[in-house]
């Protein structure tokens, strides 16, 4: 009986020493989740980087082995859907400052609202003037930021939206419907013959985004669920509700199409296992 116990003791150690050193091992580093996207609105092939959730994470020194990648891929822009800083009070931006100030140096950049840049904005009275001085440190870099905003590339037939929805939508430990006609509401409505790109932090209500664009939606935010398990997927999503339907990879929904990023940082809950940070590559085919 003894000996048993202490076999099955030794077992549990052993198996508690290898999730914890998955943890690490998956909580530095990152992957490339590539996806392709076709379309007759295009007017050429583009390729596209999509950053989520860095959430103020260096890979390797001042983001080395991140930056590195980026320039492997050679991308024709980068599109950024939020939270690369951490709303905390007191908490430095540094890391993601410099981050960003090095990919806009060399590539055009688009940047949309995620909860936490919002957050930081909307309470100065917990975090001061921490939204201002981020958006001061970025002024310069030439970073186009869409706050329920877009931009039109002529050349491509390509708009960009992004699309900052109110913080009533990231309350924890409930399942929310967005208000009907909230989205156009807040960003107007969306062309039909330009491809439509919109970045939406929140994957959460792609029913709801899929009223506005058949053609794109670019989101993030749960952190691929922050573990992974074979056959069910992520575990939980950033409002503490257990096994989000949506985690991670690609949604074809409501004759819409949904990529959603399983980020590259780390924040409610520190930590990944079974679930590297993504950094997220996607060609788009002109289709004739």
């Amino acid at each position: 009986m003894e000996t048993a116990l202490n076999v099955g003791l030794i077992i549990i150690v052993c198996l508690a020493i290898i999730f914890m050193w998955y943890m690490i091992y998956d909580s530095n580093r990152f992957v490339v989740a590539e996806y392709e996207m076709c379309s007759t609105k295009l007017k050429r092939d583009k390729k596209i980087i999509f950053l989520s959730d860095l959430h103020n994470k260096e890979y390797g020194k001042d983001n080395s082995r991140l930056l590195e990648e980026i320039d492997r891929q050679k991308p024709d822009m980068i599109l950024v859907g939020g939270d690369m800083m951490n709303a905390c009070p007191g908490a430095s931006f540094e890391k993601a400052v410099a981050f960003l100030k090095k990919i806009s140096a060399s590539y055009p950049v688009f940047y949309a609202m995620g909860n936490h840049e919002y957050r930081s904005r909307i309470y100065p009275e917990t975090y001061g003037d921490m939204h201002q001085r981020y958006m001061d440190a970025l002024k310069d870099t030439g970073i186009i930021f869409l706050d329920n905003e877009s931009v039109f590339l002529e050349e491509d037939n390509i708009r960009i939206t992004g699309i900052t929805i109110d913080r009533k939508y990231y309350k924890r430990f409930a399942k929310r419907k967005m208000e009907t006609g909230y989205v156009e509401s807040v960003i107007g409505n969306s062309p039909k013959d330009a491809y439509q790109i919109l970045l939406a932090h929140n994957p959460e209500f792609f029913s709801d985004y899929a009223g506005y664009t058949k053609d794109l939606v670019l989101s993030g935010h749960v952190h691929g669920g922050v573990a992974r398990l074979p056959f069910i997927g992520g575990v939980i999503a950033p409002s503490l509700m257990p096994f989000p339907h949506y985690d991670g990879g690609k949604f074809d929904e409501y004759d819409s199409h949904m990529i959603l990023s399983r980020g590259l940082g780390m924040h409610t809950i520190p930590v990944r296992l079974f679930n590297p940070g993504e950094l997220v590559l996607i060609y788009l085919r002109k289709e004739s």
